[in-house]
């Protein structure tokens, strides 16, 4: 007898065989079991999940010769040609070779004769989404009142381009994608049942790849079976499907958790010479940051076997570098072909990755590994904290208008500026994770930025008296560009003490000397006055220049929108046309600097 594939092989005959579908068993059963059947099923769901097979166990299960019922015997005539393909009453067709209307119409015409051989005529469409306009509007009769002995089965995978008359007529069930470690178990079994030695990692590496299909699983184990010379190991397969070895990932992120970029130059040109897959590299790479980042927050799963690499590297970086790093992963992945190669394409995302290290800042300041930093902060805390970042910056959600923003009064000039801090009220910036209080990084061992003089003390009381403590209005108010431009933009101002300024930057790169030199060159230009500048890098609590514009910017597109779609003219299109506002497409005409007016 030929070899059969394992695909078709066990392919489950019965309900009880069926893996990873519960929810659609159990309502299939119910009806069988109750006599509730539906005449028309829609079965969708990504490729290899079982849709076919479902309507198969159905065709069994209402013309068994032991009646009908959700557990067919598998032996009878009626099943077992059904599971031959040979069934007269079960009738496929694939609609992407016979979509038009006449091969519908001679279909339709054959379903009003009673079934031949059983009970009911099943008629199996499968990717029903392929018919032509014309074939779904010579079904939709029959299939909203079919004669009492046929029964309509569609499957699809893209239930989107199905007509809604279609779907009302129908019982949609969603068939989910398969998780690789119900897919790995079910290997194991089959690969059990067919006495072939496996190693155990390999089978977590092929349900992964199957990517939710169990058909594609058996497909890949038939070939890892060939490919091993009739066993399955874990460096067979890995080498079948392109996988990167872990080890090299492991010692990539160690590199970077050390921060050693020339081990990571090194390591890129071995797997160059390897003629390694860089593309499929930050593949692996950005799933298993994925997995570290789960580990933080949940213990990752017995059967991974990269378990004891995960845990030990979701103690060593930090949240925050988990998250920069993912982003950079599959951003240098998809850069990879506008690279002059791929080998130089991979090297620079490495030395990105090194680059955007945002845990570096807090462990020079001895904030210590993930577990010693402090939780993140309550939900209703952070929104409490965004409502009084609003607040400070003068918007009204309401009313529609943001009026220039105003902060709340600075502390007289006799106040010691170690107090200033708690007086300004805390506040949340939206582009700023909410990773609960931290103290602010240390600038490393060179002392944070501190620029000019305090100057004559009556001079400087008396022009102290024109600032009104909103950092934010002045930022936009100085004549600056390019980096000073930002550094006043993107800085909250943390205490003031008449022309003594200490304010917080959200990066290091914005405290550069130069920069800093030429913000305070221009602070003492509209005083006229000597300015003294302390700058600190962390994370910005209060209201910013940046954050108020882009708050300010929002509510006006807001408005643009509302008043568009209440506009007649459109309206008329959308009503009587059947038109659409295409998503993005509004832009406010002009962008007010000084009010919240604005114009769509």
């Amino acid at each position: 007898m030929a070899h059969q594939v394992l695909a078709r092989k066990w392919r489950p005959r019965d309900f009880a065989s069926l893996v990873g579908q519960d929810h659609v068993v159990r309502a299939l059963t119910h009806a069988l079991d109750t006599g509730r059947l539906h005449h028309a099923y829609l079965f969708t769901g990504t490729r290899g999940v079982g849709k076919t097979t479902l309507a198969r166990i159905i065709a069994k299960a209402v013309n068994c010769e032991t009646g009908v019922r959700s557990t067919p015997c598998g032996k009878c005539r009626a099943c077992t040609e059904i599971d031959e393909g040979r069934f007269v009453d079960y009738i496929e067709l694939d609609a992407a070779s016979n979509r038009g209307v006449d091969e519908m119409t001679q279909l339709l015409e054959n379903a009003i004769y009673a079934p031949s051989a059983g009970r009911f005529k099943v008629y199996v469409i499968d990717e029903v989404h392929m018919l032509s306009n014309h074939a779904f509007n010579a079904m939709l009769k029959t299939l909203e009142e079919p004669p009492g002995h046929v029964l309509f089965v569609l499957a699809t995978t893209d239930p989107q381009r199905v007509p809604v008359t279609v779907l009302s007529r129908c019982m949609q069930l969603n068939l989910r994608n398969m998780p690789a470690a119900a897919v790995a178990g079910h290997l194991a079994r089959v690969l059990e049942a067919e006495g072939i030695a496996v190693e155990a990692p390999a089978l977590g590496l092929l349900g992964r790849a199957a990517a939710g299909s169990m058909r594609d699983a058996l497909s890949l184990l038939d070939q890892a079976i060939a490919f091993g010379g009739g066993q399955v190991g874990e460096s067979s397969v890995r080498e079948m499907l392109g996988i990167v070895d872990r080890r090299d990932l492991a010692r990539l992120l160690d590199a970077l958790v050390a921060g050693d970029g020339p081990a990571l130059v090194a390591l890129a040109d071995d797997m160059s010479l390897a003629n390694a897959p860089f593309d499929r590299t930050l593949a692996e790479l950005a799933g298993l940051l994925q997995r570290i980042a789960v580990a933080g927050v949940a213990a990752p799963d017995d059967d991974d076997p990269d378990r004891e690499l995960v845990e030990r590297l979701a103690q060593a970086i930090a949240p925050e570098d988990l998250q920069a790093w993912y982003q950079i992963a599959i951003h240098g992945r998809r850069d990879l072909p506008l690279a002059p190669d791929p080998a130089s394409g991979f090297t620079m995302t490495l030395l990105r990755l090194l680059a955007f290290r945002a845990g570096t800042d807090a462990a020079a300041s001895g904030a210590g590994t993930p577990a010693e930093r402090p939780s993140a902060a309550p939900r209703a805390a952070a929104a409490q904290a965004r409502a009084a970042a609003r607040s400070a910056a003068g918007l009204d959600a309401g009313s529609g208008r943001a009026p220039v923003a105003r902060a709340a009064p600075m502390p007289p000039p006799a106040a010691a500026p170690a107090a200033a801090p708690d007086r300004v009220a805390p506040a949340s910036v939206d582009d700023v994770p909410d990773i609960g209080p931290e103290p602010p990084p240390d600038m490393g061992h060179e002392p944070p930025p501190d620029f000019g003089q305090a100057g004559d003390g009556a001079a400087l009381a008396a022009r102290a008296r024109e600032f009104d403590g909103d950092w934010p209005a002045l930022a936009r108010q100085l004549a600056v560009s390019g980096i000073a431009r930002e550094f006043m933009q993107q800085s909250e101002l943390v205490a003031a003490n008449g022309l003594e300024f200490t304010v917080r930057v959200p990066i290091r790169a914005l405290a550069a000397a130069a920069t800093v030199a030429r913000a305070r060159a221009a602070l003492a230009e509209h005083f006229g006055a000597e300015v003294r500048l302390t700058v600190e890098t962390g994370k910005v609590q209060g209201p910013t220049a940046v954050a108020i514009a882009r708050e300010v910017d929002e509510q006006r597109l807001a408005r643009a929108q509302a008043d568009i779609e209440a506009d007649p003219f459109v309206r008329t299109l959308i009503d009587d046309f059947k038109g659409a506002i295409v998503p993005g497409s509004i832009r406010p005409l002009d962008r007010p600097r000084d009010t919240g007016e604005s114009h769509a």
